[in-house]
């Protein structure tokens, strides 16, 4: 009898599409069936040719960075000029403080 009042509710996942089957009287799940994989790639040429484009970014973003690289001194350069100029252009003498005007 206590097998009649048993339930069990086969529920698919809205997120993953798994089925789960839940029991009606303590909410718990019984079992789980994973929802089948889907294929990233219909056939391994599609997939070389993704890894191909792949590294491709990869060796042009690392080029990239080098170049970076290589401009960083000059960049380090022109930046300290500027602020040797802005140096030599400010007023001489200490600058004047709220304190000092008292």
């Amino acid at each position: 009898m206590a097998k009649a009042k048993e339930r069990i509710f086969e529920i698919a996942c809205p997120d993953c599409g798994a089925m789960l089957k839940v029991d009606a009287a303590t909410g718990l799940v019984v079992s789980h069936t994973p929802a089948a994989r889907k294929r990233t790639f219909e056939d391994l040429e599609t997939a070389a040719q993704a890894m191909r484009e792949h590294d491709e970014r990869k060796e042009s973003i690392f080029r990239q960075s080098l170049e970076a690289e290589k401009n960083k001194e000059d960049l380090f350069e022109k930046k300290f000029a500027e602020a040797l100029r802005k140096a030599k252009d400010a007023p001489e003498g200490k600058p004047v403080r709220e304190f000092d005007l008292e």
